[in-house]
């Protein structure tokens, strides 16, 4: 099977240079996971701004962004090289590259050294040597520690593999300041903790496709109503820890009614999951999903803003 979508592909490609240039291109993007990218993207811009209580040199947040989107890039090609043998059980992951043919293993695994060499190179000219170091130590953590040890191995995988996701928030603030303080370690801590609820839903949704594969995300281990629990758990750990960030930053009434507001609504999407669960009902764990996105967005937003108000 995987021969004959390798030469559909090849067949395809000699249709002309540009289409097949295009594909490899478009096939190179996904190996990165973009939507993943643009996730983290958004927690280090808006700590760079509350690191420097104002905006920061332009050219260091495009600097900043520029290493940080090519690392967690890297970190994601790994993972589709890595996990290419089980990508090809899922329907969620039927399209990725390594599973349609599209770009051979070597392929991949060349991109993903490259770009990650690249990344921490880039990082530590034209930022510095600790944001450089952050940045190998996320890849570290999410290719090794994450993908090759917990992923297939335990139902916590995503709890401690979560803290790759964590490093943009201390690589942001690094960038602007060359060290590490409270408030970047309380948001590590708040993407820490919000990882499984945001995750977890997800799962649920394909947890056949994981059964599948035999990798042991909880949804796919557990009953309902124990994932729901959990998720509930998480959230408000996530919240709390969350408006640790006022007293400990300064924060003003925009974070802090951002927080309550948007922490409000996660809470609300959660309970709602776990109740549904309880009476065994239709779940709709994609309303947490979705949600759980939202929450992240709107809350780094209000870190962003918040320092560039008088109140």
């Amino acid at each position: 099977m995987d021969a004959a979508i390798t030469t559909t592909s090849r067949d395809e490609g000699t249709r002309g240079t540009e289409p097949r240039f295009r594909r490899k291109v478009k096939a190179y993007i996904s190996l990165t996971k973009p939507r993943v990218v643009e996730l983290l993207l958004v927690t280090t811009a808006p700590v760079m701004i509350l690191a420097a209580q104002g905006i920061p040199n332009p050219w260091l947040v495009i600097a900043t962004l520029v290493g940080g989107a090519m690392s967690a890039g890297s970190a994601g090609a790994f993972n589709c090289y890595i996990d290419r043998d089980i990508d090809r059980l899922m329907k969620r992951t039927k399209n990725r590259p390594l599973v349609t043919g599209e770009l051979s293993d070597r392929e991949a695994l060349v991109f993903a050294w490259v770009l990650g060499l690249a990344s921490i190179a880039w990082l530590a000219v034209f930022t510095n040597v600790v944001a450089a170091a952050l940045s190998l130590a996320a890849i570290f953590f999410y290719v090794v520690v994450y993908t090759l040890v917990l992923k297939r191995r335990t139902e916590q995988n995503i709890i401690w593999g979560g803290i790759a996701g964590c490093f943009p928030v201390l690589i942001g603030w690094s960038a602007v300041t060359g060290s590490i303080d409270w408030a970047p370690l309380v948001l590590f801590a708040v993407v820490f903790l919000w990882t499984p609820p945001h995750y977890w839903p997800l799962s649920m949704k394909y947890r056949d496709d994981y059964r599948a594969a035999h990798v042991p995300m909880l949804a796919a281990v557990r009953a309902r109503t124990v994932v729901g629990l959990q998720v509930v758990l998480y959230t408000w750990a996530t919240v709390a820890c969350s408006l640790l960030l006022v007293p400990i930053a300064g924060m003003g009434l925009v974070y802090t009614v951002t927080a309550l507001a948007s922490g409000g609504w996660f809470l609300y999407e959660s309970h709602r999951l776990y109740a549904t669960a309880i009476r065994d009902e239709e779940v709709k764990p994609m309303r947490v999903f979705h949600a759980s996105i939202s929450y992240l967005t709107l809350l780094f937003v209000a870190v962003g803003v918040d320092p560039l108000l008088p109140f």
